[in-house]
């Protein structure tokens, strides 16, 4: 998930509340090597400018890309980015949630095993036996190919407002002036207020009444994403055996989550460029829902692995913020999106988040086994810092860490004269 950064991390400016933090003894020992270090988006909004004007707006740029014999310069990535995939399909276990309920006990010992496997090694895993009904799976990708063949001018009333993770944009060309990603996107919030229907309300107040059908299916949509979220906090916790039975499970109860559809055209130069460039999520869980098409690649040992869709099967990923909350046991693995030169491919991403002002630290039994590697942060900061200080590594956390407690003044003078 990239939430449109605005700037990669240099210098980092400090918030001024960062003495408060928590005291907790921290992991001083050396940070692993970083997995890849591929450079930020240029962010020049000059140059950026300079695009939208020359092809009639941003939008339009990716709405006429399936016209064009070769791919427009912003949309080309360095080739050490955009290096080929590799052909071994990455080995992700498919686990059965429904184990939670039916009282399978060695089925439920097996799904426990699967996940705490692949959590320690990349974070991704498959979920079958997870409720979700197909035909309102089939009905959620219609509807995101409905909104994307819309016209240019109807999907622009839903565009992203600047500072916002809510809204239509397309290849990030609003804010960005290079490497741009070949697809389009539409976001917008989901909470479990129990009252009032938030994505419905969100449809029909941004793109008419037509699109309450719409709204209606995404919300029912959502619905079902937070329960299946909340099914897998509990398979995780049991996977790190955590004490305290629905920790993580109260921990999102109220959780303020992201819902985004993405669209990828078709690209008639798709080994020039990357649908979506390398990130790490900073939320907490990804629950991802592909068509039969494919392009997801996670990054492991230093090759891009594809993930192969599995008919009825979602991918789990986890994101920065449940790594802060396994005490850096579950990991955050670095991920892209790639498009092909004859298919179309949709995907329905939904990112659990904490509450805005939920603070952020391991339950006892996540923190015991070894000293706390990250300080207690609430997801509104942790937001914030994404948005500003935008990173296409694996060290974020490590990044925000520094952020949250600045070194002495004589030590930072130190640092950065090295």
């Amino acid at each position: 998930m990239v939430l449109q950064p605005a700037q990669q991390v240099t210098t980092l400016s400090h918030p001024p509340h960062c003495s408060a933090r928590s005291s907790a003894v921290m992991d001083t020992s050396p940070a692993p090597p970083l997995l890849l270090r591929p450079s930020a988006p240029s962010i020049d909004p000059s140059a950026a400018k300079a695009v939208i004007s020359k092809s009639g707006g941003a939008a339009a740029s990716v709405y006429h890309l399936r016209r064009e014999p070769n791919i427009p310069a912003p949309f080309v990535w360095p080739h050490a980015e955009a290096c080929p995939t590799t052909a071994e399909e990455l080995g992700v276990p498919v686990v059965d949630v429904g184990v939670l309920r039916n009282g399978d006990a060695a089925g439920l010992r097996r799904a426990v095993s699967q996940v705490a496997a692949a959590c320690t090694t990349h974070g991704f895993f498959q979920v079958s036996g997870h409720g979700v009904d197909e035909a309102l799976a089939r009905a959620a990708l219609e509807s995101a190919s409905g909104f994307f063949r819309l016209s240019l001018a109807e999907k622009q009333r839903a565009r992203r407002v600047p500072g916002t993770v809510s809204g239509y944009t397309s290849a990030h060309a609003d804010r960005f002036a290079s490497k741009l990603p070949w697809k389009e996107t539409l976001s917008f919030g989901f909470q479990d207020t129990g009252a009032a229907p938030v994505v419905v309300d969100y449809f029909t107040s941004t793109l008419g009444e037509d699109f309450e059908p719409m709204g209606r299916v995404y919300q029912e949509y959502c619905e079902k994403m937070n329960e299946l979220s909340l099914t897998i906090m509990e398979l995780l916790e049991l996977s790190l055996g955590v004490e305290k039975r629905g920790y993580y499970r109260e921990f999102f109860a109220d959780s303020s989550s992201i819902m985004r559809c993405n669209y990828y055209p078709p690209c008639p130069e798709p080994e020039r460029t990357l649908g979506t460039g390398p990130h790490c999520d900073p939320t907490a869980l990804t629950i991802l829902l592909q068509d039969d098409v494919g392009g997801l690649e996670v990054l492991v040992d230093g090759d891009w692995r594809p993930v192969r869709p599995v008919p009825g099967a979602m991918v789990i990923n986890i994101g920065d913020t449940f790594m802060a909350l396994s005490n850096g046991r579950y990991k955050s693995c670095l991920h892209r999106a790639v498009v092909n030169r004859r298919q179309e491919r949709r995907s329905l991403a939904f990112f659990l988040c904490p509450r805005a002002d939920r603070v952020v630290r391991p339950p006892p039994t996540a923190a015991a086994a070894s000293p706390r590697r990250y300080p207690d942060f609430t997801w509104a900061d942790f937001m914030r810092f994404t948005q500003r200080h935008y990173r296409a590594d694996t060290r974020t956390l490590d990044a925000f860490t520094q952020w949250l407690s600045p070194p002495p003044p004589a030590q930072a003078t130190a640092q950065e004269a090295a």
